[in-house]
C-alpha cells in the first residue's frame, strides 16, 4: 500500500517543478530544513545532475525571494492569499520565481506548467485562478507596487528584500539605512562554493593541478589561502578526490575559530560541540594527527555523521564521545573550541528558510544555552590555556555580549586580541573575529579567545 501511495505521489509531483511543490510543501507544513528535504528528494528520485541543479535553484530561489513573491501574490490574489491551497500558492510561488529571476524559461511557459499541474491536483476551479492571478502579473510585473520606503522603510526592504519585518528593523537600527540594504542585498545573493584543501591527505600544489586537470576554475580564498572559491556549483562530491578526502566543503569563515584557537602538535584539545565536524577536522589538521583531540556531540547519529567525514579525511588522533557537554567531566585541556548553536542568522546565503524560522526569542533562548556551554568550557581548560567561543550568526547577543558577561563574572579570563592570529581585516574594534555578508563577501561569523590565567 505504501509503495502505491508513494508511486501515485510521484505521478502527481513529477517533473521538477512538481517536485518543487512538493519540497515547498514540507518546509512549510514542517519543522525540517529546506537542505534536509532536498537532501531526500536527490537520494530518492532519478533526477540528472541538470535537473538536481535546477530544482536547487527553484526551491532556494523561492524560499530565498519569499518575502517579495508573497508580496505580489497577495496583491494579485482575490481573496486572502495565507489561506490559499497549500499545492495552488506553492504552484504559483514557484512560477513567479521563474517569471522574475530565471530567464531561460519564457513567461508564458512557467504560467501554462503550473496551470496544468494545478489543474491534475485541484481542478479546473483552482487553474483558472492560477492562470488568471499570473497573466495579471506578467501584464503589470514593471509596475508592481512595493511599501513606499519614504513612509515606512522597514516594510519597503522587507518586501523588497525579502526578510522577515523584525529582523530588518533591527539591522537598520544597528547598521543605518544603508548598510542594512547592503546586508539584505547580500543575504539574497546566489551561494558560491568554497573547498578547503585538507593537508593530511593533500597539498594546495596537488589539487590546483587535480581541478585544472577537470577544467573546474576557482579563485583562492580571500582571507586564508588554503580555501578555493570555486567559479560555480558543481556537484563536485561525486568527484573521486572528494571521497578520498582531499578537500572538504566550507566556508571560510569556519577557518577563524581554528586559526584563533592556534593549536599545537601533541596538546591535548576539546571539541565542545563538534558535529559534523568541519572545524574538528582543521584541528586535527593543525595538530598533525598527534595529541588529543576529543570531539564532543549529545546525539550518536550527529557523531556517526562526525566520524565518517573524519575518517574521509585522515583523521587519526581523535576520540568521538557521545555526551551532554554540560555534562562532560574531564578537565586539564590546554584548548577548548565552543562552536556554540546559535541563530545562524550569518548563513542566509546559504540556508535562505533561517530567516523565515527565526524570531527574537530564539536569540533570547539561545543566549542563555551559548552562555552556559562557555561557563562549563571555562571549568575543564588548564590554567594558561585558551577557549575560543565562536558562533555563524551576526547578532551582538549571540556574540560580543556572552564574552563581556563573561570576563565580568570571571576575572581570572582574560581576552586576547584576535588579530596576531587571523587577518586583521575580519577582526573588530572589540579583538574579536566579526565577519559580515556584505563587507568580507563570505558567511557571517564572530569568534573570541579568552584566556584563563589562573
Amino acid at each position: 500500500m505504501h509503495n502505491k501511495r508513494n508511486y501515485e505521489e510521484l505521478k502527481l509531483y513529477e517533473g521538477v517543478r512538481g517536485l518543487a511543490v512538493k519540497v515547498l510543501n514540507r518546509v512549510d507544513r514542517t519543522d525540517a530544513y529546506l537542505d534536509k528535504m532536498l537532501d531526500i528528494e536527490f537520494r530518492n528520485s532519478e533526477l540528472s545532475g541538470l535537473d538536481k541543479a535546477l530544482l536547487f535553484e527553484i526551491v532556494h530561489g523561492v524560499i530565498r525571494w519569499l518575502g517579495r513573491i508573497d508580496w505580489i501574490l497577495t496583491g494579485f490574489y482575490k481573496g486572502q492569499f495565507s489561506k490559499c491551497i497549500p499545492n495552488v500558492k506553492n504552484a504559483m510561488r514557484v512560477a513567479l520565481y521563474q517569471i522574475l529571476f530565471l530567464d531561460k524559461v519564457p513567461d508564458y511557459a512557467a504560467v501554462n506548467e503550473a496551470v496544468e499541474f494545478v489543474k491534475k491536483l485541484q481542478g479546473q476551479k483552482s487553474a483558472d485562478q492560477t492562470n488568471a492571478v499570473l497573466r495579471n502579473i506578467i501584464r503589470t510585473k514593471d509596475a508592481i507596487r512595493y511599501p513606499n520606503p519614504k513612509e515606512d522603510l522597514a516594510s519597503y526592504y522587507s518586501a523588497y528584500y525579502s526578510h522577515p519585518a523584525w529582523l530588518v528593523r533591527r539591522w537598520i537600527k544597528r547598521y543605518g539605512d544603508e548598510a542594512a540594504e547592503q546586508l539584505l542585498m547580500s543575504n539574497n545573493d546566489r551561494p558560491n562554493l568554497t573547498i578547503r584543501i585538507n593537508k593530511l591527505k593533500s597539498s594546495k600544489e596537488e589539487l590546483y593541478k587535480l581541478l585544472k586537470s577537470v577544467e573546474l576554475g576557482f579563485t583562492e580564498g580571500r582571507y586564508i589561502n588554503t580555501y578555493l572559491r570555486m567559479n560555480q556549483l558543481t556537484n563536485i562530491t561525486d568527484w573521486k578526490y572528494f571521497g578520498d578526502g582531499y578537500f572538504t566543503i566550507q566556508d571560510e569563515s569556519t577557518g577563524f575559530p581554528c586559526q584563533l584557537l592556534d593549536v599545537k602538535p601533541g596538546m591535548k584539545v576539546l571539541d565542545f560541540c563538534a558535529a559534523p565536524g568541519g572545524k574538528t577536522g582543521i584541528l586535527a589538521e593543525m595538530m598533525e594527527n598527534t595529541g588529543e583531540l576529543y570531539a564532543l556531540d549529545k546525539f550518536a547519529s550527529r557523531l556517526k555523521i562526525l566520524k565518517k567525514n573524519l575518517e574521509r579525511l585522515g583523521v587519526t588522533n581523535m576520540t568521538a564521545v557521545e555526551s551532554d557537554a554540560r555534562e562532560f567531566a574531564e578537565d586539564g585541556f590546554d584548548r577548548i573550541l565552543v562552536d556554540a548553536p546559535c541563530s545562524g542568522l550569518g548563513t542566509l546565503t546559504k540556508k535562505p528558510d533561517i530567516k523565515w524560522k527565526r524570531d527574537t526569542s530564539d536569540i533570547r533562548n539561545l543566549t542563555a544555552i551559548q552562555y552556559e556551554l562557555l561557563e562549563k568550557a571555562a571549568t575543564l581548560v588548564k590554567i594558561g590555556g585558551a577557549v575560543v567561543y565562536s558562533t555563524c550568526t551576526i547578532e551582538p547577543d549571540e556574540n560580543f555580549k556572552i564574552i563581556e558577561k563573561f570576563l565580568f563574572e570571571h576575572p581570572n579570563f582574560s581576552l586576547q586580541n584576535a588579530d596576531q592570529f587571523v587577518n586583521k581585516s575580519v577582526v573588530d574594534e572589540t579583538g574579536c573575529v566579526q565577519t559580515l555578508p556584505h563587507v568580507h563577501k563570505i558567511d557571517g561569523s564572530f569568534a573570541a579567545k579568552i584566556i584563563r590565567n589562573e
